[in-house]
């Protein structure tokens, strides 16, 4: 039997006033009332990059089971009166804590299919059920705020009659492009590393020999990157002049069989950092620019990890971010855009400021935080959202990861403690029919604690439990 399509709405006491999401919803729709529907359609820049031309691929691609089960960070971001689609009901126990810590949580439509190779949005448009229930809020006044738009969420518009919180997915497209941010870094005069934006084979190879000479040969490393790579993909880092050019041959082959010389790949010299940033702001229809905040970004290999909040920034930094967005805001309002945006950044080891590395006009994984942050973050309280692998033989259930976790979980009369804010990519990638092989499952959470000692401590402790729900023998 499928599940059903709108779960019941668990409704717990109403959340502080006036929060991220309010000011996003009254930006984005004109109104403090519109009704939202979220869709967590995780990694749009796969779609984006359709019809794109780059890098051969050099590196292996992370599960797209548990990239399509991210869904369900769109859970904790919207509201009471809002509306959120998934691949599949979220597990009970799972809602029944939220519920029990004070989280009023939103309606649940479940798509009709759930492949876990394809996005929430494919899934979507292949649910006549689904569909038919999207009609009838959209006859509501309601308006569609997925994580990003690409051509999947323009036809499940139009399918739908929903209209979207963003701009159309071609203009929404262009201004995530890495090349438009460094174009838009030089525009304003903001501080970038030494780069190149090539947009054909030749001026790639023109590039790749510049790169060679004032960077590779001089002992500094370069990384080469698609437009529209995310996460660790579609990047190599190169620190041998020789790999450089095979490269670049390898890139001019595929063109050559092709028979179009057009690429999008952006090389640039790798900063010597110390710290990575990451800072969010929203542009209102209107054109109107909100800073939002700023927070350390954890990465691994260029892979994101997870963020560090407050970040401990001095003021001049602090004013320099603030400045930033409004400018690159002012500028995507010119251009047409209007949404969440997130920045990348970081801190050179001179204390120097790049505050301009690649716009994300999308939904950020820090935007999944603020309604947590806002509800649980008391002064002086320190948070760490971060992920957890696991590698079960089972499925796991919630209520069993609870029981593990035990004292660890968020106390609401300390502040302290841990958030679940995704269970579904735990089970994600579990076969139909498991075998007692392991397969890899991911816990993302959200850690407040009084000190930054305290945090270490608890991220630890968390850690160790869930490798002991992994191997419960040791």
């Amino acid at each position: 039997m499928s599940p059903p399509l709108v779960s019941p709405v668990r409704h717990a006491p109403a959340p502080p006033a006036a929060g991220f999401l309010d000011g996003a919803r009254r930006a984005l729709t004109g109104t403090a009332g519109t009704p939202l529907v979220l869709l967590g359609n995780f990694e749009v820049e796969d779609e984006w990059a359709k019809g794109e031309s780059g890098l051969p691929m050099l590196a292996g691609r992370n599960s797209a089971a548990i990239v399509n089960r991210m869904d369900e960070f769109a859970l904790l971001l919207a509201g009471p009166d809002d509306h959120v689609v998934l691949k599949s009901a979220p597990d009970a126990d799972y809602l029944d804590h939220l519920a029990s810590l004070g989280v009023a949580l939103p309606s649940v439509l479940v798509t009709d299919v759930q492949d876990p190779a394809h996005s929430v949005t494919v899934d979507a448009l292949r649910s006549p059920r689904l569909l038919a229930a999207l009609r009838e809020l959209a006859g509501r006044g309601a308006r569609l705020l997925p994580h990003g738009q690409s051509a999947l969420e323009d036809e499940l518009c139009e399918r739908t009659g929903l209209a979207s919180a963003l701009p159309p997915s071609p203009l929404v497209k262009s201004v995530n492009s890495k090349i438009y941010s460094r174009r838009l870094a030089t525009e304003l005069g903001l501080p970038l590393a030494r780069g190149w934006e090539c947009e054909t084979v030749g001026a790639f190879e023109e590039a790749a020999e510049e790169a060679a000479a004032l960077c590779v040969d001089q002992g500094r490393r370069v990384g080469v990157k698609d437009a529209y790579g995310v996460s660790g993909k579609g990047i190599a880092v190169i620190d041998d002049s020789r790999r450089l050019r095979q490269l670049v041959r390898m890139v001019a082959r595929g063109a050559a069989k092709r028979g179009d010389d057009r690429i999008a790949l952006v090389i640039e010299e790798w900063a010597d950092k110390t710290t990575d940033l990451n800072y969010h702001f929203t542009v209102g229809r209107d054109g109107s620019v909100r800073f939002d905040f700023v927070k350390e970004a954890l990465t691994e290999n260029g892979v994101h990890k997870g963020h560090r909040f407050p970040a401990q920034l001095d003021p001049g930094h602090v004013a320099a971010v603030q400045d930033a967005s409004a400018r690159i805001g002012a500028r995507l309002a010119a251009d047409g855009f209007h949404g969440v945006v997130g920045v990348d950044a970081m801190l050179t080891r001179d204390r120097g400021l790049l505050p301009l590395l690649e716009i994300n006009a999308r939904n950020n994984m820090s935007t999944y935080q603020t309604s947590l942050q806002e509800r649980f973050m008391r002064p002086g309280t320190t948070a760490l959202a971060r992920q957890y692998e696991l590698s079960p033989t089972a499925r796991v259930s919630f209520a069993r990861l609870r029981d593990r976790l035990g004292d660890l979980l968020l106390d609401p009369a300390t502040g302290r403690g841990l958030i679940i804010n995704n269970f579904a990519t735990v089970n994600a990638a579990a076969p139909a029919d498991p075998d007692g092989r392991p397969w890899t499952g991911r816990l993302y959470g959200l850690l407040l604690a009084g000190s930054t000692a305290e945090l270490d401590a608890l991220d630890r402790a968390v850690a160790e439990a869930v490798r002991k729900e992994t191997n419960p023998d040791d």
